[in-house]
This record gives structure tokens, C-alpha cells and sequence, in this order.
């Protein structure tokens, strides 16, 4: 199956530049970075040693910042090099990567694409985020000998079955990993069912994540002007929840006038689909990045849906509200959740819809600390947030066990530098010979 992907592959690169091209008209790609794609990178080579950490998406990348923080405090002369697939993740990266690190675009699985990039860096260690498997570049990394490991590996029941198809393929991909370092002990369990050699269960880093940063002036600055007015923020939106989301605040004003109600999409580039929702319920919206001078726009007096169609802003809209519902849990393509730590470290009662299948195992250890709440359906959902929206008593108690249940997974990243050190010491080795 694997020599049949890549001879496939390796006569496609018509179809791969289609592909990008596409994505660029959507406004996917950044127009400037596209040949990063396409394997040919636009920055050179650090010196010395240089580790590559590979996320996909926003919630991967997250967890990169802490590893790359935790790796630093031991060898500060260690550089790394982060990748993932989406602007958004990229405008995280670009906003948050210290000095010692730096973001490229990852390249498309076209052979020799991935066989430029490799040729170009040369990573002495490869750290790839959580379950993004793509055939040609893990052959090309097993080819050239470079230690790797899957980190906060996960694999859905889908995924699995999927894999067993092709369990010989599954089996040769997987031995490229030294290590595996799974989230949940179901997740250890099938990628050693489909033949993957050392799998160890660490939890989901995630959990020890730093709280999303937020500035401080914009905070004081929304909260001067919103003042007391009750206000939810459904968080990381997809199609279907921002009408959701106006359609309970259409029922909800009309008990409580003053009440705003903060839509965070999580693709902005959606803003257009979102501006029709809000002008065809004729709600007052305001949309945070219209503004022709570039300049972050605040809710009006009279905005009933705020609109924060702007990047890395989730942190402050997390630490101005009280509630926040995790979105992708009620959205049109099926759900699959996004990451509810982040809300509740943040001070926010955590609410989340049926929907979190990508996320279950960490819902479910929230739910049985009353940390989150699940509602069945949309009319549950209004019951709630009418609940925590007016009830100060029944709010605070949600807030206190979120926040509790934060504070007691910090230790994750501990369980995942035990097993990485010993990776890690022979690039430390190397740093000091290489200096001598």
C-alpha cells in the first residue's frame, strides 16, 4: 500500500499545486509563504543542534509552546523549528515562539517536497504532535535514521479502524517513531494493536498548557465600556453555531436587554458567512477587525453580538466573560470538540454541546469534577446559560470547580520530560561537542 501511495503521489505534483492553489483563492494560504509548502524554505538553517516539532492546527501547536519551554530550561542552546498547516497556527506561533524557535509552514506530501525540506534542515530530533500521520515525509524521516517521537499521540476509534485496513502500512509507518507518548491507555492500546513497538500513556498534554495570554490594556479597555452587561462567549465557532449562538441571544435579550453575546469564529475567514447570520436576525453586531486603519474595533453601546473575528485573542475574551461554550460541539460537519482547559483556567464556567468525540476523555474527567457541563441539545443549551447567566451563586460554584480542576493537571508535562530526557541527553552530548 505504501509503494502504491507514493508512486501515486510522486506523479501528482500538478495536482498539488491545484490543490494549493485553491487554497490561496479561499484565503487558506498565505500568498508570500506558499513556496514553504512546496518544501523550499524561506529561512536558513540554524547552527547546531535543532529540533523540529511538527502541530497540524491551533490546538497542537499550543501544546508545542510548553515543550519548547520545558526543553529550553535544560539545554538553552537548543533551537527549534515548528510547523503546522494553518494561518491561524501560524499567527499563534508568530505571536508567541521565543527567540530560540521559529515557524514554517509544513510542505504538502508530494515526495520530493518533503525530501527538499528534510535536505534543507536536517532536524537532529523530530517531535510530532498528537496524530497527523503523512506516509512520504515519515518514510523519508525512518530512510534517513532522525530519532522521532509521536507526542500526546491519539488515535479515534475511526482513525484505528481505518488504519487496520491496511495494518502492514500502519505497522511500517509507526516504526518510525523511537517512542510513542499516548493520551488516554485506549489510545496505547490501539496503536499497539496495529503494531507500534514502545507506547507509553503520559495524559493529554494539553493540561499543562500555560493559560492563553491576553493583553491587559484591551481587557480594561472592553470592560469600560461593557461594564456590567451579562455577557457569554461561545468560543472556536464552526458553520452552524454562529446562528446558533444569535438565535439564543434573539431569546435570551428579550428577558435580559442588555445582554452581549461574543462569538469567537474559529476561522476567520468565515466573517462574511457570519456578518449575513447576524443582518439576516437584524441583531446590532459589531465585527472586531473592521477597522480600516488596522486598529482592533471594541463593542459599541448598543452591540447586542461581538464578533472577535481577529487571531489570538481567545485568552482575552476567555478572561472578560464568565461563561464560555466550547465550540465545534453543535457545528454542521458532525462536532469533535475543542480543547475546554483553556476556558477553565481562565476563570469561565465551561459548558459544551454533544458533540466532543475528539475531546471525550478530557470532557469526561471534567464532567466528573463538575469542572464542565454537557448539554443534550439546543433548547438545554439556552436552559443553561439562562441558568448561569442570571444565577451569581450557581456561576461561581461552576467557575471554582473549573478553575480546581485546572490547577490539579499541571503535572503532565513532568510525566512527558521522563520520558524525553533520555532522548534528549544525546543531543545535549552533541551541543557540548560540537562547542568544544
Amino acid at each position: 500500500m505504501l509503494d502504491y501511495y507514493y508512486k501515486l503521489t510522486s506523479k501528482c505534483e500538478k495536482l498539488f499545486n491545484t490543490l494549493l492553489e485553491n487554497r490561496l483563492k479561499r484565503g487558506k494560504e498565505s500568498d508570500i509563504r506558499l513556496s514553504e509548502r512546496k518544501g523550499r524554505s524561506t529561512l536558513p538553517r540554524p547552527t547546531g543542534t535543532l529540533i523540529w516539532i511538527h502541530a497540524a492546527s491551533v490546538g497542537e501547536a499550543q501544546s508545542t509552546l510548553i515543550l519548547i519551554d520545558t526543553i529550553s530550561k535544560q539545554q538553552a542552546d537548543i533551537k527549534f523549528l515548528v510547523t503546522s498547516g494553518t494561518l491561524t497556527s501560524a499567527q499563534l506561533m508568530a505571536d508567541r515562539l521565543p527567540e530560540n524557535a521559529f515557524h514554517q509552514f509544513y510542505p504538502l506530501d508530494y515526495p520530493d517536497w518533503t525530501n527538499s525540506f528534510l535536505n534543507h534542515w536536517k532536524p537532529d530530533l523530530i517531535l510530532w504532535m498528537e496524530s497527523e500521520l503523512w506516509p512520504n515525509m515519515l518514510m523519508q524521516i525512518k530512510n534517513r535514521n532522525i530519532p522521532s517521537i509521536l507526542v500526546n499521540a491519539r488515535l479515534s476509534k475511526k482513525s484505528y479502524h481505518a488504519w487496520k485496513l491496511f495494518s502492514g502500512s500502519a505497522k511500517k509507518i509507526l516504526s518510525t517513531f523511537t517512542l510513542i507518548l499516548t493520551q488516554t491507555k485506549t489510545d496505547e492500546l490501539r496503536f499497539k494493536n496495529l503494531g507500534a513497538k514502545k507506547v507509553i500513556t503520559t495524559d493529554n498534554l494539553k493540561y499543562s498548557a500555560a493559560p492563553l495570554p491576553y493583553s491587559d490594556k484591551e481587557l480594561q479597555n472592553i470592560q469600560n465600556i461593557i461594564k456590567n452587561r451579562p455577557t457569554w462567549v461561545f468560543a472556536s465557532t464552526h458553520d452552524g453555531e454562529e446562528f446558533l449562538a444569535c438565535k439564543i441571544h434573539d431569546i435570551l435579550v428579550k428577558k435580559m436587554p442588555d445582554l452581549l453575546t461574543i462569538i469567537v469564529p474559529r476561522h476567520p475567514e468565515r466573517r462574511d458567512d457570519i456578518r449575513k447570520t447576524c443582518r439576516a436576525m437584524n441583531l446590532p453586531h459589531t465585527f472586531r477587525s473592521d477597522n480600516t486603519n488596522n486598529q482592533k474595533t471594541p463593542p459599541e453601546a448598543n452591540t447586542q453580538i461581538y464578533v472577535a473575528d481577529t487571531l489570538g485573542e481567545l485568552g482575552l475574551f476567555y478572561k472578560l466573560t464568565d461563561i464560555a461554550v466550547i465550540g465545534r460541539s453543535f457545528s454542521n460537519d458532525g462536532g469533535g470538540g475543542h480543547n475546554p482547559i483553556e476556558a477553565a483556567q481562565l476563570g469561565c464556567a465551561v459548558l459544551t454541546g454533544p458533540n466532543i468525540q475528539f475531546q471525550q476523555q478530557l470532557f469526561d474527567e471534567m464532567f466528573a469534577a463538575n469542572a464542565a457541563h454537557q448539554v443534550r441539545d439546543k433548547s438545554d443549551l439556552l436552559k443553561q446559560l439562562q441558568t448561569l447567566l442570571t444565577d451569581a451563586a450557581t456561576r461561581t460554584k461552576a467557575i471554582t470547580h473549573a478553575i480546581e480542576f485546572s490547577k490539579t493537571k499541571t503535572g503532565v508535562i513532568d510525566r512527558v520530560m521522563e520520558n524525553l530526557t533520555p532522548l534528549l541527553t544525546p543531543l545535549t552530548n552533541k551541543e557540548r561537542s560540537d562547542a568544544a
